[in-house]
C-alpha cells in the first residue's frame, strides 16, 4: 500500500483524565470516519500539562504501559482497523516514571513503546522532576499501513533523534507534542519560537527523506494558577521535501486527516541521496558532549 491517511488529533485537555480519554476515543472514531488509518494523539493526552510546577501529587496520574488506557485504545484500534500512537505518563515502578508513547497496531495489538529520550527543564516545563530519561533508544515499528517511528516533543529539536529513527527504516516520524507560549512572552518572542519549532521539524523531513507528523494541543492551561501556557496548536504534516501539506489552526480543536504517498520516499531518497553520502567513518565525535 503506497498511500496512507494520517490522522492528527489536536484538542484541549480537561482536569479529569477520564474525560480526556473519552474525548480522544471520540476523536479517533471521527478520524477513522474520514478515512484515517494511523492516528496520533498529542503528548500526555490523558491530562492537562502538569509539568508547569513540581508537585508530587501529579505522580498519581501515571499508569502502567501497557495498562488500562492502552487496553481501551486497543479495542478501538481493532474495531476501526486503525493504528494508534498514544503519548502517556508511564509508571514503570516506584520512583521511576517516563514520558512514553505506546504504539498499537490496527488489529488492536500493543506493538511496543518509546520512552522520551530528551527531558527538558525550562520555566513551566519542569519535566526532569517527573520523568526519567528514556532507555529504549530510537525505534521503528512495522504496522499494517507503514513503518513508523515515534519521538516525543523535546526530542523534536535534536537531529540525532530523527536520524536514528529514520535509519531504523521509519517512513513517517510522529512527534506528539505539548508546546505553547508563556503569555507574557508571546508578543515579543512568540513568532520566532513557533517558526523555530516548525522549521526544525521540516528539516528532519528533508534530511531523512520521510514524512513528519506533529500533533500539538491547544487551549490555555494553568492547572495550579499563575500565567499558565497558551498551547499554540498548529499541528502539521510535512512531506519528504519539507513542504507543509496540511496544518491546523493555532486555537481550535481539529482533526487533520492527510493522505501521504510512501512511494515518494524512494524518489526523494534517490534524488537527494543524503543517506548514501553520509560519512559514517567521520562521525565518531558526535558521541562527545563537546569537542574541546
Amino acid at each position: 500500500m503506497s498511500k496512507v491517511k494520517l490522522g492528527l488529533v489536536q484538542t484541549t485537555c480537561a482536569a479529569e483524565p477520564a474525560a480526556n480519554v473519552a474525548k480522544a476515543i471520540e476523536r479517533i472514531h471521527a478520524a477513522a470516519d474520514r478515512g484515517a488509518q494511523i492516528v496520533c494523539l498529542q503528548e500526555l493526552f490523558t491530562s492537562q500539562y502538569f509539568c508547569q510546577i513540581e508537585d508530587h501529587k501529579y505522580f498519581a496520574l501515571a499508569e502502567a504501559i501497557p495498562g488500562p488506557t492502552t487496553d481501551k485504545l486497543g479495542a478501538v484500534a481493532k474495531e476501526r482497523g486503525v493504528v494508534i500512537v498514544a503519548s502517556m505518563f508511564e509508571r514503570r515502578g516506584a520512583g521511576v516514571y517516563h514520558n512514553t508513547a505506546a504504539i498499537i497496531d490496527a488489529d488492536g495489538r500493543y506493538l511496543g513503546k518509546y520512552r522520551k529520550m530528551h527531558i527538558p527543564d525550562d520555566p513551566a516545563y519542569y519535566e526532569k522532576f517527573y520523568f526519567t530519561p528514556g532507555d529504549l533508544g530510537f525505534l521503528a515499528w512495522e504496522t499494517r499501513y507503514a513503518k513508523i517511528g515515534v519521538c516525543v516533543c523535546w526530542d523534536q529539536w535534536y537531529p540525532e533523534s530523527a536520524r536514528l529513527t529514520a535509519l531504523r527504516g521509519a517512513q513517517i516520524l510522529f512527534f506528539p507534542t505539548a508546546i505553547g507560549w508563556h503569555p507574557k512572552e508571546k508578543a515579543e518572542y512568540g513568532e520566532r519560537q513557533h517558526n523555530s519549532w516548525e522549521t526544525i521539524q521540516r528539516s528532519h523531513a528533508i534530511a531523512n527523506g520521510c514524512y513528519v507528523a506533529v500533533p500539538n494541543r491547544v487551549g490555555h492551561e494553568a492547572p495550579d494558577g499563575g500565567d499558565g501556557i497558551e498551547f499554540w496548536g498548529q499541528s502539521f504534516v510535512a512531506d519528504p521535501s519539507g513542504q507543509i501539506v496540511s496544518k491546523a489552526s493555532s486555537s481550535a480543536e481539529e482533526i487533520l486527516v492527510v493522505e501521504v504517498d510512501l512511494d515518494a520516499l524512494e524518489t526523494q531518497r534517490t534524488h537527494w541521496p543524503f543517506f548514501r553520502d553520509r560519512r559514517i567513518d567521520a562521525y565518531a565525535d558526535i558521541t562527545r558532549r563537546l569537542i574541546d
